[in-house]
């Protein structure tokens, strides 16, 4: 088991299976140092945990442990594609999209649960750049989605 693997297990959490694609592309690519993950929705056991905008059927603190699931299958995406996690250098990029409703503008605060957990994970090497995007709607109805770019060794 990979570093980072015992520290999600430190904190209760598993790395899931990788969440199958629900269109036409693939969970995660890597061009050079560099992989890039699809967007992560919150799935578990390839189900969506939640549906709705986050502000009305959603709480936003629902919305940021909805996040945190879908860094975790980000993480997974990751593994696919470089075999040890711990070959993860830097988290470089996060990009949240959060389905809100017209009045919640706290996207910043859901996203935190992508960002919290890398960085408890990674430590300095999880502190990132980052974007937190409202939106109208998500694929299947979701929540939020997840994407990272990370840099990796070989």
């Amino acid at each position: 088991m990979s570093k980072v693997e015992e520290k999600l297990a430190e904190l209760g959490l598993t790395l899931p299976d990788v969440a199958p694609p629900v269109a036409a592309y693939v969970p995660a690519v890597r061009s050079g140092e560099y992989v890039f993950t699809s967007g992560q929705l919150p799935m578990v056991a390839g189900k969506l945990e939640d549906t709705g905008k986050v502000g009305a059927e959603v709480t936003p603190e629902r919305a940021k442990q909805l996040a945190q699931i879908c860094a975790l299958n980000a993480l997974a995406a990751v593994k696919s594609v470089v075999g040890d996690l711990d070959k993860v250098e830097q988290v470089v990029k996060v990009v949240g999209f959060v389905a809100s409703a017209p009045d919640f503008a706290g996207q910043p605060a859901v996203v935190n649960g992508t960002s919290e957990l890398l960085g408890q994970v990674f430590g300095a090497a999880g502190v990132h750049a980052r974007s937190a995007v409202g939106v109208a709607v998500l694929p299947l109805d979701a929540p939020v989605e997840v994407e990272l770019q990370v840099r990796v060794r070989d």
